[in-house]
This record gives C-alpha cells, sequence and structure tokens, in this order.
C-alpha cells in the first residue's frame, strides 16, 4: 500500500510539473513527464508482444477468468490485440504532443531565432 502512495504521489508531482512547465513555458519541466511516457509505452508494447509471443497462456487466463464464455479463446486474444493496438495509438499520439510542445517552448525560448528587418529606406 505504501509503495502505491508513493507511485501515485510521484506521478500526481510528475503531471504537475509538466503542467506548470508548459504553463510558465520552462521545457526543462516537460521532460521527467515525457520520459514517463515513453516508459510506459515500452510497457504496454512489451504486453502486447507477449499476448503475441504466447497467447496459449492467455487463453488459458481468460479460460480461467470466465469458466462458461460463450466467445472463443482465439477471439478473445484477438480483441485484446486490436485494444491494446488502439491504447498504443492514442499513446503514440500524445507522446507526439508532448514533444511538440517541448520543441515549440525550446524553440521559444531559443535566441539563435535569425531576425530579419526590412526597411524601405534605399540609401
Amino acid at each position: 500500500m505504501c509503495i502505491a502512495t508513493a507511485i501515485s504521489l510521484l506521478m500526481i508531482l510528475i503531471c504537475a510539473m509538466a503542467t506548470y512547465g508548459a504553463y510558465k513555458q520552462h521545457a526543462a519541466w516537460i521532460i521527467p513527464f515525457f520520459c514517463y511516457q515513453i516508459f510506459d509505452f515500452a510497457l504496454n508494447t512489451l504486453v502486447a508482444i507477449s499476448v503475441l509471443v504466447y497467447p496459449s497462456t492467455i487463453q488459458d487466463y481468460l479460460r480461467q477468468l470466465v469458466n462458461h464464455s460463450v466467445v472463443n479463446p482465439t477471439c478473445l486474444v484477438v480483441i485484446i490485440l486490436l485494444f491494446i493496438s488502439i491504447i498504443l495509438a492514442f499513446k503514440g499520439y500524445l507522446i507526439s504532443c508532448v514533444w511538440n510542445c517541448y520543441r515549440y517552448i525550446n524553440g521559444r525560448n531559443n535566441s539563435d531565432v535569425l531576425v530579419y528587418i526590412t526597411t524601405n529606406d534605399t540609401a
């Protein structure tokens, strides 16, 4: 229970840091949230790979979970893979959103922007 509470508080802190960083336009504050998203995406990818590699284990688990299921266990594995694929696509989209936010803030705070001065002076 203590570990779950600590992880929950850490996640709240990381999300608050990302929100503060986006609001105050401090790009470095967004990095921990971005790293968490990458880690979460990698774990979900490993789950999808394990469902693909060991479908019999998932089928056995589903048989234990639902004793008299009307749906074929192979069909349930396909449904689970489809669900995980949708989740991975959505997480990938959110990762790109956070990365674009980081690049935007980092670009605004970057002083290496070229400034072109145009005037009507012909002299």
